[in-house]
């Protein structure tokens, strides 16, 4: 099965994603052993791209939504968290009770 992006095929996954991205991956994840020169070049240009579109992050969570629920949608099942009513704690088992 073949990827295509915007007309571009996809042949592996950092393709995918940079595709997806419109910037390479390097920009936001950085490489092993850049200096503290390119580290600051890096996220000049990233705040720069961020400022020109701010909704980049949303469209970033969509995409990796997508991959996810497509790849491994067992990752999106999970089991809703049981709130107590306001004011009220589970019981301590186990510990002293507190002096009156």
């Amino acid at each position: 099965m073949r990827t295509y992006i915007g007309g571009q095929e996809a042949v592996s996954v950092d393709e995918f994603i940079e595709l997806a991205l419109g910037t390479p991956l390097e920009l936001w994840l950085g490489v092993d052993g850049e200096s503290e020169e390119e580290r600051a070049a890096r996220l000049d240009a990233a705040r720069d791209i961020l400022a020109e579109f701010p909704d980049l992050p949303d469209g970033v969570s969509r995409v990796a939504a997508q991959v996810i629920e497509a790849n491994a949608p067992e990752l999106f099942n999970i089991a809703p968290l049981v709130r107590l009513p306001a004011g009220r704690r589970p019981a301590h088992k186990g510990g002293k009770g507190a002096a009156a």
